[in-house]
């Protein structure tokens, strides 16, 4: 996961910190060295290092730090401000044309991920924007990118515009744009060639397009994992054709995060959105001080309840808490709740979002897959109507035909059936736990997993 090593160093140094009564000049000294360490080792440009270290240690030996009853605190909130500032400090919206289409265009190096990626935005665009794209295949040389992009859009029912591989870009582009006016599509989504390196004749032929008409945004797609390489690709890209964004892909696989520390200060454009994962919805918005949040250990619960506003259906989210409510909770309903939590993400990811679960002892090797949750609905399954609305029934005899019907043992049915009683009693307490922001997101029984 982004950022692991550097978020375990970081919180292991502010944690030294974080309680001290008093605060000099010498604990700053040293908290900074680790840091300084931690960043160098998650890929950080050096000049970023140095600057971040600089700001950092001037505010935290300022008179509000060292006259304030809690410095400790003080001093971790000085390292969350300028870390969300490092990473560009407020969330970047997409800009659109006053007058449609707004045009996107999608450049970048081979192998980042660019195709796949134009795919997930022109997806996002449609969900969260209410926004009818139109993609457009315009890298004719890769072999079959014209068809990757073509399956995506069968994927994901949207159109894409290809004229196959023996027209250039910028008429397909210009062919595109014509097209995007006449069907009434509000966003183009260019997709463009990439090349192994940088190159002339790449850039040049991105100045083409550019010149057809002006683009809203110009995203450069990079590759998270190839840290400080990415943050030179983007410098290149910015100086040759002008880019207004950054898209990094991989962010979930990249351990170190140095890119996403590099990159808006190196190139002083923003990072747009981050890909963390293979599936077509995990294209996230980019918030820096969610961000750094999560890299300090202090979760990130407004990701989390988008996440649950966006997947869990509200009817069953309010039946469900009227049923905690008045004790009447069901493992049918508990068969229900999983598969709504399951939409959410895996779970070990989900769970790091909450405020101090990096405390959470053996969460790091806590890995919730689809087979375990798989396991406990067959469990579930294999019982009876009765069975399910009063597992208080479900005697020896019970047990055994249970466990034989779900592939498990008798003990495992026994561990379902304790952990949903220890549930139900703490379902009270549970209603109010996960509780923040304009709407309530309810997330019970998820600990009982983890038991």
């Amino acid at each position: 996961m982004a950022f692991e090593g550097l978020a375990e160093r970081l919180q292991g140094t502010i944690n030294k910190i974080k309680g001290k009564g008093k605060v000099n000049e010498q604990d700053v000294k040293e908290m900074m060295r680790e840091v300084r360490f931690a960043l160098i080792e998650a890929d950080v440009n050096l000049k970023v290092v140095k600057t971040f270290i600089k700001k950092v240690s001037e505010r935290a030996v300022g008179q509000d730090v060292m006259k304030s009853l809690t410095p400790g605190q003080q001093v971790i909130k000085i390292v969350k401000d300028e870390l969300t500032e490092l990473m560009g400090g407020e969330q970047s919206p997409i800009k659109f044309a006053p007058k449609p289409p707004t045009v996107i265009m999608m450049v970048g190096l081979q192998g980042a991920g660019k195709t796949t990626t134009t795919g997930k935005l022109a997806n996002v665009l449609r969900k969260k924007y209410n926004r009818k794209p139109l993609l457009v295949a315009a890298d004719v040389y890769r072999p079959a990118a014209v068809q990757q992009l073509q399956t995506l859009g069968k994927q994901l029912s949207l159109p894409v515009f290809a004229l196959g591989t023996d027209i250039s870009p910028v008429e397909i582009v210009r062919q595109a744009l014509e097209k995007a006016k006449e069907e009434h599509h509000d966003v183009v989504l260019v997709d463009t060639a990439g090349r192994l390196h940088i190159d002339e004749n790449l850039m040049q032929e991105l100045k083409d397009i550019r010149g057809l008409k002006e683009p809203d945004e110009v995203f450069l797609v990079v590759d998270a994992m190839t840290g400080q390489d990415a943050v030179n690709v983007a410098e290149s890209f910015n100086e040759a054709v002008g880019i207004t964004g950054v898209i990094l892909t991989k962010l979930d696989g990249d351990t170190r995060g140095g890119a996403a520390l590099s990159i808006r200060s190196v190139t002083e454009k923003p990072i747009k959105f981050v890909g963390m994962g293979e599936k077509m919805d995990a294209l996230e918005q980019f918030h820096p001080e969610r961000m750094a949040s999560r890299i300090l250990g202090m979760g990130d619960v407004m990701t989390l309840i988008e996440k649950a506003q966006a997947t869990v259906d509200e009817d069953k989210a309010r039946e469900l808490e009227e049923k905690f409510k008045t004790q009447s909770f069901t493992l049918d309903d508990f068969l229900d709740q999983m598969s709504q939590v399951k939409k959410l993400g895996p779970l070990d990811e989900i769970l790091k979002m909450l405020p101090g679960a990096n405390k959470i002892k053996g969460l790091e090797n806590a890995k919730i897959d689809d087979k375990q949750i798989g396991h406990i609905e067959a469990i579930i399954l294999s019982m009876t109507p009765a069975e399910k609305t009063n597992p208080e029934i479900i005697n020896a005899s019970r047990r055994k035909r249970i466990a034989k019907g779900s592939g498990s043992s008798v003990q495992e049915v026994n561990r379902l059936i304790k952990q949903f009683d220890d549930m139900k009693k703490m379902m009270k307490q549970m209603t109010g736990m996960a509780q923040k922001g304009k709407k309530k997101m309810k997330l019970p029984g998820l600990d009982s997993l983890f038991k």
